[in-house]
């Protein structure tokens, strides 16, 4: 038979991670996630618990594919930005005070 093993359709395989984050380029606000071996259940699921909160504009999913079995869900949120802000701020810090310190070092 031609069809893929069931087993395909749950068991992450080693070395693949079961969800993976991607900050969109395109929209400063947004990111998608993207769930390996899953379906329709958890990214209606998803979908809905991220329009019960009112700082989430946008969301949605899709399946890219019938026999790949992965979701991808997409968010588009207030909150994204001040996070990012955040973690810039703290990752532009680490680099002066590093730099800083290999200048005294060396």
């Amino acid at each position: 038979m031609n069809a893929p093993d069931r087993y395909e359709r749950f068991v992450v395989p080693e070395g693949m991670k079961k969800v993976a984050y991607e900050r969109d380029m395109k929209v400063m606000n947004a990111a998608t996630f993207t769930l390996q071996r899953e379906d329709h259940t958890i990214g209606n699921i998803l979908r809905m618990q991220l329009h019960r909160d009112p700082s989430v504009l946008f969301a949605g999913y899709k399946l890219p594919h019938p026999l790949q079995y992965r979701v991808v869900v997409k968010a588009y949120n207030l909150a994204i930005t001040d996070l990012t802000k955040e973690l810039d701020h703290l990752k532009a810090t680490f680099e002066q005070e590093t730099n800083q310190k290999q200048a005294e070092y060396y």
